[in-house]
């Protein structure tokens, strides 16, 4: 019988992993055959120190490439070996919809985040979340996904998305003329960075509600220094949505 080498762990004195680890090679092959399941990686990722650095620097990025290989590809054309960010905050923005709190960025309402089974991006799309001067940027938007019946907030839409190369992108320079100023306490969900709002900064165009089939007044959205987008809106009824899109 052939035994798997192991590895100590030297990344914590206090590390539960006494025995060593087993190796890369076969960590990779076991989460390949799963699929790159997104909750197997997170549980493995709390057992120490090693099993996190090795959840983000590889299992997270092989499932990003298997959940959207076009969307990956694209945001790593160019040369560039890693994205915006982290492979694990691209990852949870996948398939995580950061809902509301009391008291938060979207501070008018309360709704749970919670997981969502697959999403949507479209780089079509992130074109109408951009000022004409801007659409050179490359941008990813989800479709909204629905929290219907919310009292008087009506129906709620939270979307999400990304930037390739955002340290590069117009936005950002825009951004920054314009002076914008960071959100003074709360955090981007995915990767922890300080965050700009867009409608503080006047740069949401109104090609935005129509893309949503929102409410043009009713709509919120904020890039953080990574290049990931969080937004909500209230969603127009049904007849009045295919209205909007239609004009748009």
């Amino acid at each position: 019988m052939i035994l798997t080498k192991q590895y100590r762990c030297i990344h914590s004195a206090s590390c539960r992993c006494t025995k060593g680890h087993i190796s890369e090679d076969v960590l990779f092959l076991v989460f390949r055959q799963l699929n790159w399941n997104p909750k197997l990686i997170a549980t493995l990722s709390l057992v120490c120190k090693w099993f996190d650095d090795l959840a983000k620097r590889v299992l997270w990025k092989e499932f990003c490439r298997t959940r959207a290989p076009r969307m990956m590809l694209d945001l790593q054309y160019g040369g560039s070996h890693s994205v915006d960010g982290n492979w694990r905050a691209l990852g949870k923005l996948l398939i995580y919809c950061t809902g509301s709190k009391k008291g938060g960025l979207f501070n008018s309402i309360q709704i749970p985040g919670h997981s969502v089974y697959r999403t949507r991006f479209s780089r079509t799309s992130g074109k109408s979340f951009l000022l004409p001067q801007c659409r050179t940027d490359v941008l990813y938007v989800s479709d909204p996904c629905e929290h219907l019946d919310q009292g008087e907030e009506g129906d709620v839409g939270f979307f999400r998305g990304v930037f390739k190369s955002f340290s590069m992108s117009k936005v950002r320079k825009m951004l920054i003329k314009k002076a914008a100023q960071l959100h003074p306490t709360e955090v981007c969900p995915y990767c922890k960075a300080k965050l700009w709002s867009m409608l503080q900064a006047k740069m949401i165009p109104q090609s935005a509600s129509c893309r949503l089939g929102a409410y043009e007044d009713c709509i919120e959205y904020f890039v953080c220094l990574n290049g990931h987008m969080l937004g909500i809106c209230t969603l127009l009824p049904i007849s009045d949505s295919e209205e909007a899109s239609e004009l748009e």
